[in-house]
């Protein structure tokens, strides 16, 4: 065994959340053992696993990780374009641009790719089918076993959490194929009809270049449910292209006259949509953690399952390499939770509620979203980050007051859009602010906050008028100011969504004896305790101003956002 700051990891399962943890123990110089079931070789020449359409947040894990490198150049996809058709004939599309290009790379080029880099880096590739007996001899040679694959059975370590996994069997039919010769540009078209299923197409690379991906579901027992009968690779370009004339005639007429790229183009099968326990427990008694689609298998008709593994792979990191301590259950259970609270649980809500007929609600958003810029912008950035999402497309009230927010936004004198991204270009810190009212906690993400005073020292954050806890902190004396730290960027997703359970599984103390004082999150580089002084309407927003009366900065590294994403801070080379 390692010490704690090097520890011996051992990833079993080689897919895009595997390669990806696996490099990035590497690079913090852990010792890592990474189990794969085939060769580099034998993934090269095999059949497609996924359509891995990855979007902006997860293509940034990459780039920081250094994937990029290791890949040769992929097709952008700049735009979306979407389309439904509803049971009664009507329908709605609109057409926006990405906020920033997304990919999509054939594992059969991706896996190999990063199996060799893992290899160079002085990482141990095992090449086996690992059961359960094999996972035994892992977990007593290393410090930790991460299982990103349910293959051999591994998925049953891992009991069913029945209170996120509402559905009993799978959703949806899936037809994944791969195409050369079709007349295709940089757009992801997704094209819903209502309660039947949906067809996604995209640009990718595949293992002899440009291609285009398209993906088919259907509601079981549906009229797209079509393809139990196929069985050779000239069957199913058959089939897609008859489903493709009869649903989806835009598709048919593009893709018309392509063909398979190679004869492991295609796949075809359902599963169900479900969440898992993150410790599974061997017959020895010892522990391990799972990750990714082991834990989290949402349904592919939102394209979240690359997006998904990428994001564990980056929060289970930052928990590893972190630690100072034993990997027990109680420190497993806490990783997933923070990845489950910060990104997980957005795209399994999100894609349960789409395996869904659209609400009357959704149907007016998807509707206004041809006229409003601003609503076909929040929902092609969903896809990148569900969270985006919440609450506006599961409440009839939120999407009302989304829709008025986002009418007046288009009646201003910006481009919103633009102007959000000029305003990001200033980094600033994240915090969480805090405030107890009525026996009650509450908490809401604000980059906000800065000094005004230090005689008197006083402070500012503004919160918009939209929050439900506004009212709260109108009415609260005090709040506290609580400065994140650079590990601490689940709580803030955590904290900027609406819902009554935003404390859940956070550590926090008051800030005074009897309890009545605003709560503190434990880890934080600093936080400051303020009596409110002043309260100012901003145009949208609502400004507090509050004298500090007490603080602690016990420092550290902090958490930084720039330009829509967060970032770490380092010292200038020049300083």
């Amino acid at each position: 065994m390692t010490s704690p700051h090097t520890p011996s990891v051992a990833v079993v399962g080689a897919g895009p959340a595997g390669t990806t943890l696996a490099l990035g123990l590497l690079q913090h110089g852990c010792q890592v053992t990474l189990v794969t079931d085939r060769t580099a070789e034998e993934i090269r020449a095999g059949s497609v696993m996924s359509s891995q359409v990855t979007f902006e947040s997860a293509l940034e894990v990459e780039a920081a990780f250094g994937i990029p490198a290791l890949l040769p150049p992929a097709p952008r996809i700049g735009r979306m374009a979407f389309d439904v058709t509803y049971d009664d004939g009507s329908t709605a599309a609109f057409a926006t641009p990405l906020a920033a290009p997304a990919r999509s790379v054939d594992l059969r080029v991706k896996v190999p790719a990063l199996l060799d880099a893992v290899a160079r880096l002085g990482g141990k590739v095992v090449v086996r089918q690992a059961g359960t007996d094999d996972v035994e001899e892992l977990a007593a040679s290393h410090d930790l076993v991460v299982v990103s694959t349910g293959r051999g059975g591994l998925a049953e370590l891992f009991p069913v959490d029945a209170e996120r996994s509402p559905y009993d069997t799978a959703q949806r039919s899936a037809a994944l194929t791969y195409l050369c010769g079709g007349s295709g540009d940089d757009t992801f078209r997704y094209h819903v009809v209502d309660g039947v299923g949906e067809c996604f197409t995209c640009p990718g690379l595949t293992v002899d270049g440009s291609c285009d991906i398209v993906v088919v579901t259907g509601v079981p027992g549906g009229p797209l449910d079509v393809w139990g009968d196929v069985t050779t690779p000239a069957e199913h370009l058959e089939r897609l292209h008859a489903v493709l004339a009869e649903w989806f005639p835009l598709e048919a007429a593009r893709l018309a006259g392509a063909e398979l790229v190679d004869d492991g183009s295609s796949l075809r099968g359902s599963f169900r949509p479900v969440v898992r326990r993150p410790v599974g427990t061997l017959p020895s008694g010892a522990h391990v953690l799972g990750m990714a689609d082991v834990v989290v298998l949402n349904d592919p008709l939102t394209s979240q399952g690359a997006n998904n593994a990428i994001k564990s792979a980056a929060f289970y990191l930052d928990a590893i390499v972190n630690h100072d301590g034993a990997f027990d259950a109680g420190w497993m259970e806490r990783t997933f939770a923070n990845f489950w609270r910060g990104w997980a649980q957005f795209a399994s809500r999100w894609t349960n509620d789409w395996l869904r007929p659209f609400e009357p609600h959704q149907r007016e958003a998807l509707a206004a979203a041809a006229a409003l810029p601003g609503v076909a912008e929040r929902i092609a950035a969903g896809f990148d980050d569900a969270r985006l999402f919440d609450p506006w497309w599961f409440d009839a009230d939120a999407a009302g007051a989304f829709l008025d927010e986002q009418r007046a936004v288009a009646a201003g004198p910006f481009d919103t859009r633009d102007l959000r991204r000029a305003l990001g270009q200033y980094a600033t810190g994240v915090t969480v602010v805090t405030a107890r009212h009525d026996g009650r906690d509450y908490g809401m993400t604000a980059n906000s906050f800065t000094s005004v005073s230090l005689n008197p020292p006083l402070v500012l954050w503004a919160a918009a008028k939209s929050s439900p806890s506004l009212a709260a902190f109108e009415a609260a004396d005090t709040f506290a100011v609580n400065v994140l730290a650079a590990d601490q960027h689940h709580l803030s997703r955590q904290f900027s969504i609406s819902g009554s359970d935003k404390f859940e599984g956070v550590r926090v103390h008051a800030d005074d004896g009897d309890g009545e004082g605003p709560p503190l999150l434990d880890g934080t580089v600093a936080h400051f305790v303020c009596r409110r002084t002043q309260r100012v309407d901003a145009g949208d927003h609502v400004v507090f101003l509050g004298e500090v009366e007490g603080y602690d900065a016990p420092g550290g590294e902090p958490l930084v956002f720039h330009s829509g994403f967060y970032r770490l801070a380092t010292k200038h080379p020049d300083l």
